[in-house]
């Protein structure tokens, strides 16, 4: 018996749908992320956040508490301390 070299190259994907765990979008939100930080931007836009209007501040903690209901909701059998970002 023989063994057959194969040369076959990698074949190329015919969609440019990554699916699930999509490289090239983390890699432009990561870039992003990266360059809002490098500009400086981020106390500019944190100063902004912390100053609410009422409505605002009723609506954030409103969504934050919708948020944090519904990932208890995810595993019910961890704990969670929201208080302490864990």
């Amino acid at each position: 018996m023989s063994k057959k070299a194969t040369t076959e190259q990698p074949r190329k994907p015919t969609s440019t749908n990554q699916g699930e765990g999509n490289r090239s979008a983390a890699e432009d939100y990561n870039r992003a992320q990266r360059e809002f930080v490098q500009r400086g931007e981020v106390d500019a836009h944190a100063a902004e956040r912390r100053n609410l209007s009422e409505a605002e501040r009723r609506a954030a903690e409103r969504a934050e508490r919708e948020g944090k209901r519904r990932a208890a909701e995810k595993d019910p059998g961890v704990v969670r301390d929201y208080a302490h970002g864990r």
